[in-house]
């Protein structure tokens, strides 16, 4: 015959598992739940949200775009200032005034009336007139050509009687070339015979107006030459 026996408080807490809390009315607790997030007794779960990734506003990457190569702001390009009319004017007339008056002052000086003296010669008739007697290296260095060219150039002139070599009255060792009745003679001719054919053109090519225009302007190129 069975005998019931009934199961007692030491029973049930020899058979429960470790760590299992114990009623006292003999019943086993239930495990307690795991823990969770702090909730605030009096806001509620919802006004401590569970964390998450810091947003700041410089982690925005459209509203704060990836610095780039800084760009300068475009300029434009500096032009070379506006000619003036004045200046236009003035370089304009420069280069009409050379192109007009070289060719003359070639013809003129290149003009021979005799026939026979030569450029050189002419210059170094010019020059003893304007600066007086001078020796023949000193002729040289004035004209820019090598002391045995001039010496060729004082002989031929000396042959035609228009200049003289005589020694220097204050030191003997120097021979000075001077100009002669003849030579000073002559170069004025060529200087009038110059004249002459240039006022034969001004007569010819220019009407009376023309010539009271190029005599008004005479006074300008004398300033011009100064300012050269």
């Amino acid at each position: 015959m069975r005998t019931s026996r009934v199961r007692t408080a030491g029973d049930i807490g020899t058979n429960a598992g470790p760590g299992t809390p114990v009623d006292p009315a003999g019943a086993a607790a239930p495990a307690p739940a795991p823990p969770g997030p702090e909730t605030n007794p009096e806001t509620g779960p919802e006004a401590n949200p569970a964390p998450g990734p810091e947003t700041s506003p410089q982690a925005n990457p459209q509203a704060n775009p990836a610095p780039g190569p800084e760009t300068a702001p475009a300029t434009a390009p500096k032009s070379a200032p506006a000619a003036t009319p004045e200046s236009t004017l003035a370089e304009r007339t420069a280069g009409d005034l050379r192109a007009a008056l070289g060719p003359l002052v070639r013809r003129l000086r290149q003009f021979r009336p005799d026939g026979e003296l030569t450029l050189s010669q002419t210059s170094a008739l010019v020059r003893l007139d304007r600066e007086g007697p001078a020796t023949a290296s000193e002729l040289a260095a004035g004209e820019g050509i090598r002391p045995q060219s001039m010496c060729t150039i004082v002989s031929r002139l000396q042959e035609r009687g228009l200049v003289a070599r005589e020694q220097d009255p204050h030191d003997g060792r120097r021979i000075v070339v001077s100009l002669t009745a003849a030579g000073l003679e002559g170069l004025h001719g060529a200087r009038r015979e110059r004249a002459r054919r240039l006022t034969v053109a001004i007569t010819e090519e220019l009407t009376p107006a023309e010539q009271e225009q190029l005599a008004a302007a005479l006074p300008l190129l004398e300033r011009i030459t100064r300012r050269v």
